[in-house]
């Protein structure tokens, strides 16, 4: 590119000859030198004008800078207000679960004192201002320690609870014969054998050959033998020194050292040993004295009575 210069008080034009890369090269130098010269000013004016208070300029910049924080403010006590509201609804469910755990710690044997909340407080309204974040924080703060403590009773009401149904499983509440019908109780009867009068220390089950029989709790089977009196004979152990005798079976289909379930089948009614005839010879003990059988079964009964109930009807809230 070529350009020429030309003036009266040259006596010849000025030629400069440049290259696209000369020129572009000008061009930006120009425009950094407007940059510079708009900074200057900018400086100069109105920076100038709001340290110094310009009647115009700091009237402008007041005007922004207040519309500004108004924003901020504004914006700011909206997410407050909603963070607030969250936590008015999370105070509620927290008073929801202390109910709760108020009706279920006396199942589980814990003090209800130790799952509610602060006494109830009240009084007149003698001022109030709006809710800052630091209140907002505070207020977070205690919801969570109490969530805390709330889940930690909780977990301890669980365990109690937990622990009373194994227990509860564990006894042998089980009927030993399905559908089966007691032909002989506990306690004095006349012997069969002898037509004195005896202790029967269990219960007996007629049914037909072949019967199965089922294990009344879980636990671990201890003896599996040929006995004199019982016949083909199982014991289980259910611990905390709980023990069930089946007596007279034809079959046995468990032995010594299994680990049985409640309900399992474990053998088969028939009428070995000291028998009359086809029944199941059932027997309770508890530390080695034989229980009547009833008391424990009677107890399996309510319990299933009680879970085939229809539970109360919900209605919308």
């Amino acid at each position: 590119m070529e350009v020429i210069i030309t003036d009266s008080r040259l006596r010849k034009s000025l030629s400069i000859r440049m290259t696209g890369w000369q020129l572009a090269s000008a061009m930006a130098g120009l425009m950094l030198v407007l940059l510079m010269v708009t900074a200057g000013l900018y400086h100069l004016i109105f920076v100038k004008a709001v340290r110094e208070d310009w009647p115009v300029f700091g009237s402008v910049v007041r005007f922004v800078a207040k519309d500004q924080i108004e924003q901020r403010e504004r914006f700011t006590r909206e997410n407050i207000d909603v963070l607030a509201k969250k936590l008015g609804e999370m105070q509620a469910k927290m008073m929801q679960i202390e109910s709760l755990g108020e009706r279920l710690s006396g199942l589980a044997g814990v003090d209800p004192a130790l799952i509610r909340s602060k006494p109830d407080r009240g009084g007149a309204l003698m001022g109030s201002r709006p809710m800052t974040v630091a209140d907002l924080q505070s207020m977070m703060d205690d919801l969570d320690h109490a969530s805390i403590e709330r889940a930690d009773i909780l977990t301890l009401m669980e365990t109690r609870l937990f622990d009373q149904k194994m227990k509860v499983m564990m006894l042998p509440t089980q009927a030993p014969v399905q559908g089966g019908v007691v032909g002989s109780g506990f306690g004095i009867r006349v012997d069969p054998f002898t037509g004195g009068s005896a202790m029967h220390e269990g219960l007996d089950f007629p049914a037909a050959p072949g019967t199965p029989i089922y294990a009344a709790s879980g636990g671990v089977v201890v003896v599996q033998q040929l006995h004199a009196t019982y016949g083909n004979m199982v014991e289980i152990d259910h611990g905390n020194d709980l023990l069930t005798r089946y007596g007279h079976a034809s079959r046995v289909f468990v032995k010594s050292g299994d680990v049985v379930k409640r309900g399992q089948k474990i053998a088969e009614i028939g009428t070995t040993g000291r028998s009359t005839g086809p029944h199941l010879h059932f027997e309770v003990l508890v530390r080695g004295v034989p229980q009547d059988p009833q008391k424990f079964l009677k107890l399996g009964a309510e319990a299933h009575i009680t879970a085939v109930l229809p539970s109360a009807p919900r209605y919308p809230r």
